[in-house]
């Protein structure tokens, strides 16, 4: 409506006319939210180099950690998606999604009845859910949720049963199976003073990490995961670690040199395409696999020992136990970093990786003018999304952001690592 039309209308116009705009508002969030079930669905990793779908929504819309999460919740509530494997996963008010997609329904509206049908079991949803969706269209979310308060009443009067059972005296032991699927599980018992020292060491590696990406929207269980592979990383770099038949521990990877290369790589500067991922598997010890790009990222500097094969599975190229990167270079990475380079990443020295900015696969040296110290977190982005970093002119590395979240790819620093004193 224009400013002559909004004057002339009455007041009968202008409220149908917020009512119309309120539908086409609420149909777009609902769809909105089907988009984000089917991001996640495809996997968010492989199409944004993003960890989370909430992530990637909350630096697409701009709004904060809790209400992208809120929106993500509710998407997977009203939308039916998939798993990675192929599963399907039902949506738990299908019904509601249908309205909410045609802008019927208010937000409130949405979670007041997503609230109810989640506390009832499987086979009272259907029914619960469309007497909530009738009762709907003439009530208020406020009446709507004293609706369905009822009818969990009816329906479990009795409400969750308590757990009162205690849990047994924790003793000091651990197991580490891999399954099938290549996934680890870790289950443990300890003792008071052993596990107060596992959560003091776990606390201080999982906090959140605030940088220019945008909020640690990581799920407590995600850091601690993230935090304990962090842990094993320092361990293992441990000069204190007890040797294992004459070596110090380490795990060998094999994978082909065509396959290295086509793993996830630095676009080339200008190139704003996400990074795809590169065929190929690599072997992981004895038993293990990872892909072709996750060897990538550990052959830059690390750890593990990278076999490079070639076509006979001839080896060209058999890393040291020693990290590709020189004692020497290392400690002038650490002088002009000074941590994790990512922009606002407060990882110090003793956490961070060097990256190739080109990779030595791709021909590129092993010199301070061509590598970057990184945390693994984002040492795995950069490689996996269309984050890009260079060398610039005054010697310090900066970052590209992917054009999805600035078109003009304006080059962002870290500023928070304190900066060397000069010398007297």
């Amino acid at each position: 409506m224009d400013r002559e039309t909004v004057w002339r209308a009455d007041a009968v116009a202008l409220a149908d006319r917020v009512s119309a705009l309120l539908t086409v508002v609420r149909s777009a969030e609902a769809e909105i939210g089907s988009l984000l079930v089917e991001i996640e669905s495809r996997g968010v990793m492989e199409l944004f180099g993003y960890r989370s779908v909430a992530r990637l929504f909350e630096h697409l819309a701009d709004v904060p950690k809790s209400a992208a999460e809120t929106v993500v919740k509710r998407a997977r509530a009203l939308a039916p998606g998939c798993n990675l494997d192929g599963t399907p996963i039902p949506a738990v008010a299908p019904a509601t999604g249908a309205a909410a997609l045609a802008g019927r329904l208010s937000t409130p509206m949405i979670d007041t009845i997503v609230g109810v049908v989640t506390q009832l079991s499987p086979e009272h949803r259907d029914e619960a859910e469309q007497h909530l969706l009738s009762f709907a269209e003439d009530a208020g979310y406020k009446q709507v949720a004293a609706l369905g308060a009822r009818i969990v009443a009816h329906l479990d009067p009795d409400g969750a049963e308590s757990d009162t059972t205690e849990s047994a005296t924790p003793s000091r032991e651990l197991s580490l199976r891999r399954k099938r699927t290549g996934v680890w599980e870790l289950h443990g018992r300890f003792d008071d003073e052993t596990g107060t020292r596992a959560s003091a060491l776990l606390d201080s590696l999982a906090q959140r990490r605030t940088t220019d990406e945008g909020p640690d929207l990581r799920s407590p269980q995600e850091r601690y995961g993230d935090a304990f592979s962090d842990a094993i990383d320092l361990a293992l770099n441990s000069p204190e670690l007890p040797m294992q038949a004459g070596e110090r521990a380490h795990v060998m990877i094999a994978v082909s040199l065509e396959d290295l290369k086509s793993g996830i790589g630095t676009a080339p500067l200008g190139d704003t395409a996400t990074p795809k991922a590169g065929a190929g598997r690599a072997t992981l010890g004895d038993l293990g696999t990872m892909s072709a790009a996750e060897a990538r990222i550990h052959a830059c500097d690390c750890m593990l020992i990278p076999a490079v094969l070639g076509k006979k599975s001839e080896p060209l190229d058999l890393g040291r136990q020693s990290r590709l990167i020189s004692t020497g270079i290392r400690r002038a990475l650490y002088l002009r970093d000074r941590g994790c380079a990512f922009p606002g990443c407060h990882r110090p020295p003793r956490h961070c990786q060097g990256h190739h900015i080109r990779h030595w696969a791709d021909g590129g040296p092993t010199e301070l003018g061509n590598l970057v110290l990184m945390c693994a977190h984002h040492h795995r982005l950069l490689h996996r999304s269309g984050w890009q970093v260079r060398i610039a002119a005054d010697g310090l590395p900066e970052f590209l952001p992917p054009v999805f979240l600035d078109r003009r790819r304006k080059p962002r620093r870290n500023n928070l690592h304190e900066p060397l004193p000069f010398a007297a």
